[in-house]
Parts: C-alpha cells; sequence; structure tokens
C-alpha cells in the first residue's frame, strides 16, 4: 500500500525540527551548565562547538552512508543515536562526558538533516517540492527561534538537563513512526548491493581532510574574537591546518571518481549560486537568533525568556509564510529569492533605528519583518538547487546545501561578534574624546547629575565622583547601542547583496521530471 507523501514529509520534518533546535536551545543555558558542571563559560560554550562540529563532519560522510545503507536505515539509525545520545548528555554528570555525548548527538544530527531533504526531494515530483519544502522550511527556520525561548523556560524554571532529556520521548515516538511508515522503494537493497559492488571505496582521505578543515575552521571563528584572532598563536595554528586541508583536498577531490563531497557542483552556476545564498541565509538566520536577544539582555535587562520571546512572533510569521511561499511555484525561485533578500534586508535596516526607548514590539515587528522574508529565499533555494540534479547526486546537494546552511551561520555569528566587540571600541573612544569640561554638554550634564547625588545618600564616594562613573556608563551604554546598530546595518547590506546573487539563477521548469521524482 503506498504511503502519503505527506506523511512522509511530516515525519522528516518533525526528525529535523528536533535536530535543528539543539543548535540553539543550549544557547541560554550555559551559565546553568557553568554552574551546575563547575566549569567557567567559555568552557561551557565547547558544548555549542562540539557539537557544530560533529554536524558538520557528518554531513560530509552522510551521502556515501545512505547510499551504502539506505536512506531509511540511515535515518533510522540516525533518529536512534541522536535520540540516545540526547538522553545522555541530559545524564552528564561532568563537562568532559557532556562533550562526548554531544559530539554523539552532532554525528547524529549531521546524518539526519540531509538525508530527511533527499527523502522529501524523492518523494514528491518537482511541481510538489514547493510545498513539501515549504514544511519542512518550517522546522529548519522557526527551530532556531523555538530553541532560545524553550532553552530560557526550561532552564529558568526546571533544569539545563532537560534541554536535552525532553528528546527522550519525541526521538523514541518518532523512530517507531518512521520505522512503520516510511518503506524502501521494492528492490532497493538489491540496487545497492550491485552498486555497491560497482562503486569505488568510501574517500577516507578526502574525509579526514574536509573533517579537519571543517573542525578547524569551526574553531577559528568560534574561538576567533576572544582570541583577538591573528594575535593568538593558537588561532593561526588552526588557521593554518583548516587552510592546509583545503589546500590539499580540492585537487584530491577533483582526481577521486567518488570524492566524500563533490565539489565540482559548487562551479555549476545554478548550484553554486544556491550554496552561496544558503550561505548568506544561514548567517542571517543564525546571527540575528544570537544578537537580538543578547542586546535584550545586555542592555535592556531582560531575562532569557524574555529575551527569545522576542522572536516569537517572527517565528509564527515564518510558519504562515511558508504555508503561502509553498504554494507560489509558478513563479521563478530567482525572483523568490530576490524579493525575500531585500525584505530581510529591511528588516535589519529598522533594528539600525534602536535607541534607549525602543520597546518589546520594535524588536519584535523588525523580527516578523524578517520571518515575512525568509520563506522566500528558503523554500525557491531549495527547490532551485535540485534543478537538474539526477538521482545519484541528490544526497551531495543536500550535504552541501545543509553545509551551506551550518557554516553561514557560523561564519554570521562570528562576523557580528567582530563588528560587536570592533566597534564598540571605536565607538566608545570616540564619545570618550567629547568628555571634558570644555564642552558646554558635558559641563552641564555634569552639573546636573553632582546636583542629584549630593542629595542622595551615597556610600563611599563624592557626588562628583559618582557623577563621573554614570557618564561613563551612559558612555559606554550609548557606544554598545551605536556597535549593535552597526551589525544590524552590515547584516542589512549582507542580505541586500543576496538579491543581485538570486537573480543570476537559471529558469527552472516545475513540471521537467527528474530522476528522483516519482
Amino acid at each position: 500500500m503506498p504511503i502519503n507523501p505527506w506523511l512522509i514529509a511530516v515525519l522528516v520534518s518533525v526528525a529535523t525540527f528536533m535536530e535543528v533546535l539543539d543548535t540553539t536551545i543550549a544557547n541560554v543555558a550555559l551559565r546553568y551548565i557553568s554552574g551546575g558542571l563547575a566549569v567557567g563559560p567559555a568552557e561551557a560554550a565547547w558544548t555549542i562547538t562540539s557539537y557544530l562540529v560533529a554536524n558538520s563532519v557528518a554531513l560530509c560522510a552522510s551521502s556515501w552512508l545512505a547510499a551504502t545503507f539506505g536512506r531509511r536505515n540511515f535515518f533510522l539509525s540516525c533518529v536512534a543515536l541522536f535520540t540516545v545520545s540526547s538522553i545522555l548528555c541530559g545524564l552528564s554528570w561532568n563537562l568532559q562526558s557532556l562533550l562526548v555525548f554531544r559530539v554523539l548527538q552532532g554525528l547524529a544530527g549531521g546524518g539526519m538533516t540531509p538525508v530527511a531533504q533527499s527523502i522529501l526531494a524523492d518523494a514528491f515530483p518537482p511541481a510538489k517540492r514547493g510545498q513539501a519544502f515549504a514544511l519542512y522550511g518550517i522546522a529548519v527556520v522557526v527551530a532556531p527561534v523555538v530553541g532560545p525561548v524553550l532553552g530560557g523556560y526550561i532552564s529558568d524554571n526546571y533544569s539545563w538537563h532537560w534541554c536535552f532529556l525532553i528528546n527522550g520521548p519525541v526521538g523514541a515516538i518518532l523512530f517507531v513512526l518512521i520505522y512503520m511508515f516510511i518503506n524502501e522503494a521494492p528492490g532497493a537493497a538489491g540496487e545497492r548491493r550491485e552498486a555497491r559492488k560497482r562503486a569505488p571505496p568510501f574517500d577516507f582521505v578526502g574525509f579526514l581532510l574536509v573533517a579537519t578543515f571543517l573542525g578547524a575552521l569551526e574553531v577559528v571563528l568560534d574561538k576567533g574574537q576572544e582570541d583577538d584572532w591573528f594575535g593568538s598563536s593558537f588561532i593561526v595554528l588552526f588557521a593554518a591546518l583548516s587552510a592546509t586541508s583545503l589546500l590539499v583536498f580540492v585537487p584530491w577531490a577533483l582526481m577521486k571518481r567518488r570524492p566524500v563531497l563533490d565539489i565540482r557542483m559548487l562551479v555549476s552556476r545554478q548550484f553554486g549560486a544556491c550554496f552561496l545564498v544558503m550561505l548568506g541565509v544561514g548567517a542571517i538566520v543564525i546571527a540575528t537568533t544570537q544578537v537580538v536577544p543578547e542586546i535584550l539582555q545586555d542592555d535592556y535587562g531582560y531575562t532569557a525568556q524574555l529575551a527569545g520571546e522576542a522572536l516569537s512572533p517572527g517565528g509564527l510569521v515564518t510558519m504562515v509564510m511558508m504555508l503561502i511561499v509553498g504554494r507560489l511555484g509558478f513563479i521563478q525561485p530567482k525572483y523568490l529569492i530576490a524579493f525575500g533578500a531585500v525584505v530581510i534586508a529591511d528588516g535589519m535596516y529598522m533594528l539600525t533605528s534602536l535607541d534607549a526607548d525602543s520597546t518589546f514590539w520594535f524588536f519584535a515587528i523588525s523580527r516578523m519583518v524578517v520571518g515575512v522574508g525568509l520563506p522566500f529565499m528558503f523554500i525557491p533555494i531549495t527547490v532551485a538547487s535540485y534543478d537538474g540534479i539526477a538521482e545519484a547526486k541528490t544526497d551531495q546537494a543536500s550535504a552541501l546545501i545543509n553545509l551551506a546552511r551550518n557554516f553561514g551561520g557560523s561564519i554570521g555569528v562570528s562576523l557580528s561578534q567582530t563588528v560587536l566587540a570592533r566597534r564598540e571600541q571605536f565607538h566608545q573612544v570616540r564619545l570618550s574624546a567629547h568628555v571634558g569640561d570644555w564642552n558646554p554638554l558635558y559641563y552641564q550634564a555634569e552639573r546636573a547629575a553632582k546636583g542629584y547625588f549630593a542629595a542622595q545618600p551615597l556610600h563611599g564616594g563624592s557626588a562628583s565622583r559618582a557623577a563621573i562613573g554614570w557618564i561613563g556608563e551612559l558612555v559606554q551604554q550609548q557606544a554598545s547601542y551605536l556597535s549593535y546598530i552597526d551589525v544590524f546595518l552590515v547584516l542589512s547590506v549582507l542580505s541586500a547583496a543576496l538579491a543581485p546573487l538570486a537573480l543570476s539563477l537559471r529558469a527552472v521548469d516545475s513540471k521537467r521530471s527528474s530522476p528522483g521524482a516519482h
């Protein structure tokens, strides 16, 4: 009996939602993890990095593993490993055990996401893929928004352990449903055995090279700003290791008939442009998911849960727009992507008008604008990236597109944190240059502050010292606001730059059958 493809879409989307959720749910719980395991904040942050590195490394081998063992079997294995490792993360007794289990969780998640996308591509004909990817896109785009809210609520009201333990029952139910309702095509096992006899062995050398490149680059991006980038010998070492691995991998992959990652796909006009656009989308989604709650907590005094809730309206808008955009298959993807890029750029630019009096809804509305634009980019990119891709290449295409999203997110976070730190220093120096008795505005402010503090019961220090300290804090706060404005301006420009890149895509024939369509 044939299985309704929409049931398949729901199951793989829920699995993807669970996996993507774990990329952000632990972010707001880091201070709880730090206190619970008696480690510093920097050490606790490795629970995030270890997951991302393992996730990226698994993407490199997911295509071969899915082809060798079958998509269904591999997907089930990933769901099982992800569920078990999530429970183990929640039961961790020290940092070392948590890092080991997070690596296992990342490996499972990295294998799960691209295979889910390939299952969707093969379950639907080209004309229906837009609607299917809309449902899948809800999982990928909304999960990073739900993560901080859910993680903040769980950590504040229960324990950080439950950020991971909640995956246990969900994963177990999901495993049973996938086992029951997602089946292999008749004769698929025999075809795989014959294919393995003809296919070259797994590219272990290429896998090690690309894993080293991705892992070292992730360390550079994650620790670069903290360690002053290339002023640190540690960062220089990992940057050199990453660059060397890449330089060796490129000729190696070009010589192999079946490399671990087919980089020849990146030089094609269609897929290469989709890869670059997805890099940008990943950068904007992940960077804003981190930066907006950060400013709300640091400069506006929001709790972690309330800061996460400021993103929630945008997530709801995205869910609705995913369903709408999924039905716009009659419009060429390049026009939808360009429109989405412009809308997101506008949402980011709105945030450049923030000030000390900005409200919850100021940030929520800007996020809602971004939420309108994201589906116009995510769904058409996914559809366009599979255009003209042979069935044998769909797993490779999925792995590369998901790599783009992951590393786009890493690049976006690194870029935003670097701009934030450097521009805050710049603005603080520039504002401090106007502080002095020779400045009439400063003089008036200092006199008013002295009068205020002179009337207050001070403890340790004069009214003059308190006034100068207050002005110093005001300068620092204004420098922080201005640096966040610079971050949002950079992200706005980045999004706008994706529009002309999208227009370089060729026209897609949604009615054309592909080898992977049923």
